[in-house]
């Protein structure tokens, strides 16, 4: 009897996330969980990807890093609102392996518990046609302690972080490999533990088949910023306007600028998660980012991963300071509404190994939008 009740339930649990899905999963491929605001179709890809270069750009605040280049903080929203980000960081990625390390937005819903978190499939779907999971996935996930990660098709399946930019890479690099990984919400401690076993595993992985950071293995941190407005519960300067925008988007930079910049150390990476979380409960926002958790367990495993990593700020936007991409008939959708009372930041970082001194363009006034 309890083998009969373990298997309705297995099966409800799976149908349940297979009807949330945009375009279900078959067999070994993942499906697509947003079917709506990412391209579903090549052509759809492809218009994205181009209509993404057109004026005006994101936000600038600092250079683009000359060498060195190991991985990005990208955002995950509605390609036509977020496409001119996605279409500059991605780029950056040079490598054909890239560790995905997403947000798991339905972490309490789904009890995963404070552990990492893998998919158990072997390709996922793209508008481009299926990229494969990395085989060396096994490998890594061989060198973590098992009690201290849950491989989960159920958790892969409810989230839209990775595969939001998982397209991007895809479209870029037809021979790409990918390995997501899903951060679900725990206090900064535990976080930073289970990031430092990640990045070492990591780093045995690469060492043993010789791989280089950045030429042979990139990470890609999926992360949006501020999410203001009544609907996110978050309108600490009035429920919205103008006046309300310009003060959010400052306070995204100065976090972008300051504690997220520079050489990787958890004790800027704990001002950071104090700033989004209350530590004493990190279901609780102070500052609703979604890259709360993805952000430290990504720096961090890719310090100890890859050595030396300094953050350089590169970018911001939000979805209502640019103009939406004109993709009408397309079927690139909108999954939110844009508007002054609610509106989501975009973060761009990019990682790299030096230890070079850093110069940042601190946001001028000119380069200030409102819309």
């Amino acid at each position: 009897m309890k083998a009969l009740v373990w298997l309705l339930t297995f099966w409800a649990v799976t149908l349940g996330a297979q009807e949330s899905m945009g375009i279900p999963s078959t067999g070994e491929i993942r499906g697509q969980k947003d079917a709506v605001g990412f391209a579903t179709t090549a052509e759809a890809m492809a218009l994205a990807w181009k209509l993404s270069e057109a004026p005006p750009p994101p936000e600038k605040l600092g250079e683009i890093p000359s060498s060195g280049i190991v991985g990005v903080v990208c955002p995950h929203d509605d390609y036509v609102y977020a496409g001119r980000m996605y279409r500059l960081l991605v780029p950056l990625v040079k490598a054909p392996r890239v560790v995905v390390v997403g947000v798991l937005h339905p972490w309490k819903r789904l009890g995963v518990g404070e552990r990492v978190v893998f998919d158990p499939f072997k390709a996922w779907r793209t508008p481009d046609g299926p990229v494969p999971v990395s085989s060396w996935r096994e490998a890594l996930l061989a060198k973590l302690p098992a009690e201290e990660v849950l491989v989960s098709r159920e958790a892969s399946e409810a989230e839209h972080s990775v595969e939001a930019i998982a397209y991007w890479l895809r479209h870029q690099n037809p021979n790409l490999e990918i390995v997501p990984i899903f951060v679900p919400g725990m206090g900064f401690p535990r976080l930073a533990e289970l990031a430092r076993k990640t990045g070492r595993a990591l780093r045995e992985v690469m060492a043993e088949r010789g791989w280089q950071p950045g030429r042979d293995v990139a990470v890609v941190i999926s992360a949006d910023a501020v999410h203001y407005g009544p609907d996110f519960h978050h309108i600490p300067f009035g429920e919205g306007g103008v006046e309300a925008y310009v003060k959010a988007c400052a306070r995204d930079k100065e976090l972008l600028l300051g504690p997220l910049a520079g050489p990787v150390s958890e004790e800027k990476l704990l001002q950071a998660f104090t700033t989004w979380v209350d530590p004493q409960d990190v279901g609780t926002y102070r500052l609703p980012w979604c890259g709360r958790f993805s952000i430290p367990f990504g720096y961090l495993m890719a310090q100890e991963a890859f050595g030396g990593v300094v953050a350089h700020p590169l970018a911001y936007a939000t979805s209502v300071g640019w103009p939406e991409l004109p993709a009408a008939g397309s079927g690139l959708g909108r999954t939110a509404p844009a508007n002054l009372y609610h509106f989501v930041g975009y973060p761009g970082v990019v990682l790299t190994v030096s230890d070079k001194p850093l110069r940042y363009l601190g946001p001028p006034e000119k380069q200030r939008r409102t819309p």
